[in-house]
Parts: structure tokens; sequence; C-alpha cells
């Protein structure tokens, strides 16, 4: 919790140091695709479970937009989409399955550094609301809990200008847990592309 509330003062602060100029920012959105890690550890010691291949990488697609100040401080926002994840199992020789479908909302304070002249790293600090549907199958039957967790938000990248209004950026973007360890891990590796207005 101490963590979030630190996550969200930095993205104030940041926003607050350039407000005075946002009258010269520009608005964007964009667009992406994303590969996270999906695993569904429930084989324990002494838990009688047996799984099948309980590790992935699954894809999944995010939109965001924000509004630059100024060259280096921006705000941005988003919804990603992990896609889901699901797993095969077997305890006491009766065969089951679980499903994960995850997503997260965020909001965050960006700054951006040139490197070269089309070339720019970023990084991103913020507040995730991470979601995880996880629905277990057994026997026809099936059961479905929803789970919910606020959590700091925080990303590195780089980006490409392909003329002033269009660029692409690759990063990673850690979203925190999402209230339960079935289906998505903290992370994913994201790649944008970008329109400013």
């Amino acid at each position: 919790m101490k963590k979030t509330i630190f996550a969200v003062v930095a993205a104030v602060s940041a926003l607050g140091a350039v407000s005075a100029q946002a009258a010269d920012g520009v608005p964007y959105a964009g667009v992406g695709v994303v590969a996270s890690e999906h695993r569904f550890d429930i084989d324990q010691p002494g838990s009688g479970i047996a799984v099948g291949d309980k590790k992935s990488t699954e894809w999944g697609g995010k939109v965001f937009a924000g509004y630059q100040f100024t060259p280096m401080w921006a705000i941005e926002g988003g919804y990603t989409n992990f896609g889901k994840g699901d797993v095969d199992y077997r305890l006491s020789g009766v065969n089951g399955t679980l499903e994960s479908k995850s997503e997260s909302f965020y909001l965050a304070g960006k700054a951006t550094y040139p490197v070269a002249e089309k070339v720019n790293v970023f990084g991103k600090l913020g507040v995730a609301h991470n979601r995880n549907d996880v629905t277990g199958s057994m026997l026809g039957l099936s059961s479905k809990d929803e789970y919910s967790k606020n959590s700091v938000y925080a990303a590195l990248g780089t980006e490409y200008a392909i003329n002033e209004k269009v660029s692409l950026s690759l990063e990673y973007e850690h979203y925190g847990k999402s209230g339960n360890d079935l289906g998505r891990r903290k992370g994913g590796v994201s790649l944008g592309a970008r329109y400013s207005f």
C-alpha cells in the first residue's frame, strides 16, 4: 500500500511541475501488443495435483492515451488485456481445467529523454488497477472467482520517431499482482504505435 501511495504522489508531483506549460502540450493516443508470462503453480507438495504445461507466454493488446506537456513530461493512461491462459490438471484420477483472464487499467506520469535524433528513452511511474478472473471446471461443473488489486505501475522503454506524428515504442511494463498467483505474472513486454495530434 505504501508503494502504491508513493507512486501516485510521484506521478502527481511530476505533473504539477509542468502544469504551467500545459498550453503548449500535445495529446496523443496509441495501440500495442503485449506478451506476458502466465503460470499456474498449483502442484504444491502434498496437494495430490498433477499439472500439465503450467507455464506459457500469452499475447494480448493495449490501448493508451496521454498528454505531452513538454518534450520531457507527460501523463498517460491505458487499458491492457493480457489474453487468457489455461492449464489442465488431474486430481484423484479426475481431470480438470483452470483458465485465467487478466486485464489492467493504469495511470502514470511519464518522463522522456532523447538519446539520438529520433530515439528517446522513457520511464513511467503510477498506479494500476488489476483484475483476474479464474474459472475452474471438473466433472462438467465450473466455478468462477474474480480478483482485483491496486498496485504500483512502472515501465521502462524506448521510442523511435518515424515522423513528427507517428512513433513506435518497445517497453517492459510492471503492473504488479492481480490478487492471486494464478495466471499472468507481474509484468509484460509491449510493442506499441503512437500518434500525436
